[in-house]
């Protein structure tokens, strides 16, 4: 009967730390997408160049590295904004491009699908809590071959390797929001910060791939 009790406890106790790093987190996911959005329009707003727009990319990922170092220190939530706020500044040459040649309907669907996409995979996790984990390995497989399939691309530009690879990575990151979020609900993720900005990567890289399959579908 002792036992039993201490078991019990410990579950509540689990449950209890477990739907705090989900509040949290979600919390978070909010305040750093509001963020982002607001850096985008700061970004528009003083036309920054593409090259620029190239630099703070490559700054949010050296922001990255540290943010992984630091994510159990005070200095987590500040580094945490500088990643995603730069990479949302990092958006505004290529919204502005599509607001310039009139496509604003095409960004508004980009983030409506993204918006329904997360919510629908994220409560389909949090109703269900099946375990995702066994994605892991697929996933980032998937993601290295993604990532070589971009890089070959920039020297042979080949339009329908271009919507291919960016089909592939809608799918990828969909399932990165199911491991994700599934690794919080199941106590497989502690820290909100990273769980944070695990899901934050993943729903900015579905936005942009939607957006450029949209626009790519839109040329046609």
């Amino acid at each position: 009967m002792e036992n039993r009790s201490v078991y019990s406890a410990s579950s509540q106790s689990s449950a209890i730390e477990i739907n705090k790093v989900l509040r949290n987190t979600y919390m978070l996911l909010a305040m750093t997408l509001a963020w982002s959005a607001i850096c985008a329009g700061i970004a528009m707003a003083m036309g920054i160049p593409r090259g620029l727009s190239l630099v703070m990319m490559i700054g949010a990922f050296v922001t990255l590295f540290i943010l992984h170092k630091k994510a159990n220190s005070t200095a987590g939530l500040g580094l945490t904004f500088l990643f995603t706020g730069l990479l949302g500044a990092s958006l505004g040459p290529m919204l502005s491009m599509y607001l310039a040649a009139g496509s604003a309907g095409i960004v508004m669907q980009a983030l409506a699908m993204t918006a329904v996409i997360f919510v629908a995979l994220s409560a389909y996790v949090l109703v269900t809590k099946k375990d995702f984990s066994f994605l892991g390995g697929f996933l980032m497989v998937g993601l290295v071959f993604a990532i070589i399939a971009i890089i070959a691309n920039l020297f042979f530009q080949v339009a329908a390797v271009s919507l291919a690879i960016n089909a592939v990575i809608v799918f990828i990151m969909s399932g990165f929001i199911l491991y994700d979020t599934s690794r919080i609900v199941n106590g497989g993720e502690t820290n909100y910060i990273m769980a944070t900005v695990g899901l934050y990567l993943s729903i900015y890289n579905l936005f942009t791939s939607l957006l450029m399959l949209l626009g790519m579908g839109g040329d046609d």
